[in-house]
């Protein structure tokens, strides 16, 4: 029974959720340079402040960023790809929200 414990973790991530540029490289599990990538393709906004230290980014923008790449993982898209469909995907949610009675 041991052999089949499972740990699970997560973060709850909601609209007053703000995190750091290296708490976002470490949550996500990428590198500076691909979130550079990310805000380049509008994948995700850039933060506005000019020094990364002082850059926070919303629970929104991290939900984006992990869709993204499990996209890429599970599916092989490439990352301007993976941008749009999630542009999509959201786009398909607030249709279907909206028509909900």
């Amino acid at each position: 029974m041991k052999d089949m414990e499972k740990v699970i973790c997560g973060i709850v991530l909601d609209e007053h959720l703000k995190v750091s540029f290296k708490e976002l490289c470490d949550m996500c599990g990428i590198t500076p340079e691909m979130i550079m990538e990310m805000i380049n393709e509008g994948l995700i906004e850039h933060p506005g402040e000019e020094k990364k230290r002082n850059w926070r980014f919303r629970g929104y923008e991290v939900h984006r960023i992990q869709i993204a790449m499990r996209l890429q993982r599970d599916l092989h898209v490439n990352l301007p790809g993976a941008a749009l469909a999630v542009d999509l995907l959201e786009q398909l949610g607030k249709m279907h929200r909206r028509n909900q009675p």
